[in-house]
């Protein structure tokens, strides 16, 4: 197991993280830490417990939004594959009634020649 020192406000902690993960860690810590010292720049030193209470809560109602928006867009897709899939048929059924419509004109003509 990894370690990774992070810093949140200006304090230094330790994290464990699986190996290979220390980047990405580091990443979250980034972003964790913006978020800390935009509220601090805001709202002041109100303390460090208070001040990550109201980032996870600022990030969870990004991460409630962004949830929202990807359940729509995924409503939007299906709703897109469906009129494909209505489309595609649609167009294979118009092209077995020209075929039907042709084999008819065909055996029409053999008739009339008869």
């Amino acid at each position: 197991m990894a370690q990774v020192a992070i810093r949140i406000n200006g304090k230094s902690y330790d994290i464990g993280c699986e190996d290979g993960q220390e980047q990405h860690l580091q990443s979250l810590a980034d972003y964790l830490d913006r978020k800390v010292r935009d509220l601090a720049s805001a709202v002041g030193q109100v303390g460090e417990a208070r001040l990550l209470v109201m980032a996870g809560l600022l990030i969870a109602d990004e991460l409630s939004e962004t949830g929202a928006r990807l359940g729509s867009l995924e409503g939007e897709l299906r709703a897109a594959l469906r009129a494909e899939a209505e489309a595609e048929a649609q167009a294979a059924a118009a092209e077995r009634l020209d075929s039907a419509a042709a084999e008819l004109e065909a055996l029409s003509r053999r008739l009339e020649a008869g």
